[in-house]
């Protein structure tokens, strides 16, 4: 026979579960949130700045030019450095007309007190027909996560923002809601006790 103590051990059981839910769900999003908030922010106060989050910037790698090096789908991660802190050798992201190349540096001049970077893929057989600027870079190369390209292209577009709120919305509703309902059966188990 179920008793109301086997009764009483499951919803503790189910609420315990409920709660590990929603902690490992803000775990998990919070961080996401700040992080796409802040690049968000970042992007409309300088809209001709790729925004970075604590001087790092992410980029989604879609051509073979660095292989074997940065292969197609990496996420790689660049950071904002000082024009002293390039070297020959360094992988850098820059500007290119409308799009972002990350290739590597294998010179550096210097004319009118301007450096100016010869870049070149590894995979290319030529170097870059124009060469690069401090003004024109987007950041030195740091680490790359293998194949990462596309759940960080999911993480950090505007549509996945606007679910986790959602997620979270919706978690906080019906926690508030289970809340309620558990301060309504306990005032019903009072009131039948006291008029027992």
């Amino acid at each position: 026979m179920y008793k109301i103590h086997d009764y009483k051990e499951d919803s503790k059981k189910i609420n315990k579960i409920k709660r590990n839910i929603s902690v490992i769900l803000y775990i998990i999003i919070i961080p996401i949130l700040i992080v796409n908030l802040t690049l968000i922010i970042k992007s409309f106060i300088k809209p001709n700045k790729i925004p970075d989050f604590f001087g790092y910037k992410n980029f989604i790698i879609v051509s073979k030019s660095m292989e074997p090096t940065i292969m197609v789908g990496d996420a790689i991660f660049m950071k904002d450095v000082d024009e002293s802190e390039i070297y020959i050798n360094d992988i850098i992201s820059f500007h290119d007309g409308q799009d972002i190349n990350t290739h590597r540096v294998i010179a550096i001049s210097e004319e009118n007190g301007i450096k100016y970077y010869t870049t070149k893929g590894d995979n290319n057989k030529r170097e870059d027909k124009n060469k690069v600027t401090y003004k024109d870079i987007e950041g030195k190369y740091e680490f790359k996560i293998s194949n990462f390209g596309i759940i960080v292209g999911i993480l950090q577009s505007k549509i996945t923002l606007l679910i986790l709120v959602i997620i979270i919305i919706v978690n906080i509703y019906s926690n508030k809601q289970l809340q309620k309902k558990r301060e309504e059966r306990r005032k019903k188990r009072k009131q039948y006790e006291q008029s027992h």
